[in-house]
């Protein structure tokens, strides 16, 4: 299926059934029997532009629809911004594995900053427990006890979105859900999503999720500071991934795994400023990325001390 012909189908959809029907009324009762097949379907959210195409004052009217539904689904009050990335930056990530002790604590952040549902859980970074001396991700254990690290003859490599130069997630997504922004981070328009996890069996990185039931948010536990295109409240049948918390690093905060990381193995920042401490590890330490043959060029490095 074409990115055109998926695009004719859902900008024209209300255009072609105004001239079927009269007025804007018989336009919403046309729509109805939608209701029926796919369940409690927010008609103007289905009918949403492409963030590209939105207008500042559509994206206001989008931003609000989005905090009702919050607020009618979870009883809290979210705040949803639209935050732009900020110029002459483009984020990266390095991590330290000789010092990672696999305690998990970064998954975890990463789940409560992020809204993501407890149940099911999906966390956005997979710890992998290796065998020292070699990269063999085929016997990495990714299912061990965090509560028995660090092992002596282990180390471990938090794996999680690599916020590749030449992502095939973007590439494989035929409706333009997905892309890459100015700033390096690859984002997904959950409101355009369709489901079709395309992008998830053409990540080598296992990085994407996708979810298959409606997310269990307990109300305590809600993130009220959200942003469109990062960890707002998802709905269900759509899919999900790290986005380096724009929400915070746009606003020149670390992402939360970074903050809560015990030994200090996370480095994050931009790579145009020469005074960052990602650009400092990968110009004085010897550094790798997982995967460099499928040649997605990531954003996410590797590196010992000795």
């Amino acid at each position: 299926m074409s990115n055109d012909l998926v695009q004719i189908g859902r900008r024209s959809f209300l255009k072609r059934a105004s001239v079927a029907v009269a007025g804007v009324t018989g336009v919403m009762a046309s729509l109805s029997p939608l209701k029926e097949v796919v369940g409690d379907i927010d008609i103007e959210a289905w009918l949403q532009q492409h963030y590209h195409e939105l207008s500042p004052e559509q994206m206001k009217d989008v931003l609000a629809r989005l905090e009702a539904d919050a607020k009618r689904t979870y009883g809290v009050d979210v705040k949803v911004q639209d935050i732009k990335p900020r110029p002459d930056t483009k984020f990266a990530y390095a991590l330290n594995l000789g010092v990672c002790v696999g305690c998990r604590k970064c998954a975890y952040a990463c789940e409560k900053e992020n809204n993501v549902s407890r149940s099911p859980g999906m966390q956005y970074i997979r710890v992998l427990e290796m065998d020292k001396g070699g990269v063999n991700l085929e016997t990495a254990n990714h299912q061990y006890d965090p509560e028995t690290v660090p092992k002596p003859d282990k180390y471990y490599m938090p794996v999680q979105c690599h916020q590749c130069d030449n992502p095939s997630c973007v590439k494989a997504c035929p409706v333009n859900a997905t892309w890459k922004e100015p700033d390096g981070i690859v984002v997904v328009d959950y409101n355009w999503c369709i489901g079709c996890r395309y992008c998830e069996a053409a990540c080598p990185y296992w990085a994407r999720r996708f979810n298959f039931e409606k997310p269990i948010l307990p109300k305590e536990e809600i993130n009220t500071n959200t942003a469109y295109l990062s960890n707002r409240p998802r709905p269900q049948g759509v899919m999900e991934k790290c986005t380096f918390c724009l929400h915070r690093t746009r606003e020149g905060r670390y992402p939360a795994c970074l903050e809560v990381c015990p030994t200090g193995a996370r480095v994050f920042g931009n790579l145009y400023d020469p005074k960052s401490e990602i650009r400092y590890v990968l110009e004085n330490k010897r550094v790798f990325v997982l995967k460099e043959e499928v040649g997605t060029v990531p954003n996410f490095f590797y590196f010992f001390e000795a």
